[in-house]
């Protein structure tokens, strides 16, 4: 429930609620803080105990689109992209890595040739103009 707050966080509520309450209130704080936390938990869990119980084999029907959902919703664009489009089979990716990969390293050459810097035309010059293109 509280996977998200820290040990230090813990600590620093701590010290403010015994600040604000006082050492007085503070253990009747706690025992209806807890109390309040149980009872909302057997609120959660009976209502979903009794949506079981009326929806019967429907409710299981009804947990499959969720938990699909719930799959879809971690995974990454590359894994979606691999389980819907290639069926699975990854082996694409890893030869785009290795492509990749030996280009930043500069161990392969590009398959296109590298063109020659042309100079910049000087001053009044007129640009080279392609009539194939025009």
């Amino acid at each position: 429930m509280f996977s998200n707050i820290g040990w230090s966080e813990m600590v620093i509520l701590l010290v403010a609620a015994l600040v604000i309450l006082g050492p007085e209130r503070l253990p009747g704080a706690v025992r209806w803080t807890t109390r309040s936390l149980r009872q909302v938990r057997d609120y959660a869990s009976g209502a979903t105990t009794q949506l079981k119980q009326e929806l019967g084999p429907e409710f299981d029907d009804l947990r499959k689109p969720l938990a699909e959902l719930n799959e879809l919703r971690g995974m990454s664009p590359r894994a979606v992209v691999t389980k819907h489009l290639l069926g699975g089979d990854d082996s694409v990716f890893k030869e785009i890595d290795g492509a990749v990969g030996d280009l930043r390293n500069g161990t392969q050459m590009p398959a296109h040739p590298m063109l020659k810097p042309q100079k910049p035309l000087e001053r009044n010059e007129t640009p080279p103009i392609d009539n194939d293109a025009t």
